[in-house]
């Protein structure tokens, strides 16, 4: 059984696509989630949906003995980003080594970096007069957003899109594809195996 494990700094409705996408998988499942806020709501989704879920500080997601020894024991084949804020750390990139992905909400490499999530990426989108949008599904490395992509869709953007009808339009797009490309990527190291 391939093991799953979701970070996430929010509300965690794309934690919650992906548990509900694994529940009943024959040959993988979400076993825990992370949280760096207490009160983030996608530790109670987790919750109501029987996944394990911690939440942790940033000392402890740094810290070799802390976040890093929970995964070692865990054990996971994938660690999905679905909304987490902070930097992931370099010692847990190294002991994970392209197992690690995320999801953007715009089309790499364009709206990355520090402080592009959520609504920020939305209204710049909008404010440049982009013609398109999109997500961008990636590999983590040390730096925000820079990994190598792995899937990108696109969508039109129009003159009457807002900030919030456009992060609408985004989040369709997360949660028809997200846990497709999560499968792919789990399953693609066993083809390369052969």
């Amino acid at each position: 059984m391939k093991r799953i494990v979701i970070f996430a700094s929010g509300s965690g409705t794309n934690a919650q696509n992906i548990i509900q996408y694994f529940h009943e998988h024959p040959s993988a499942k979400v076993v825990l989630v992370l949280s760096n806020k207490k009160d983030a709501k996608v530790l109670e989704r987790a919750k109501k949906l029987n996944v394990n879920n911690i939440h942790f500080n940033k000392e402890e997601l740094n810290d070799p003995d802390g976040v890093l020894s929970l995964l070692r024991k865990e054990k996971p084949n994938l660690i999905v980003l679905a909304g987490f804020l902070l930097k992931f750390p370099k010692c847990i990139l190294d002991e994970f080594p392209n197992k690690v992905i995320n999801i953007h909400p715009a089309l790499l490499p364009k709206y990355g970096g520090k402080g592009m999530y959520g609504r920020y990426v939305h209204e710049a989108v909008i404010k440049n007069q982009e013609s398109e949008s999109g997500i961008s599904i990636h590999y983590v490395n040390e730096f925000y957003d820079e990994g190598a992509i792995i899937f990108q869709k696109s969508i039109p953007v129009v003159m009457e899109d807002t900030p919030d009808s456009l992060a609408e339009k985004i989040h369709q797009l997360e949660y028809r594809h997200f846990p497709k490309v999560v499968e792919e990527v789990l399953f693609s190291e066993d083809r390369s195996d052969q």
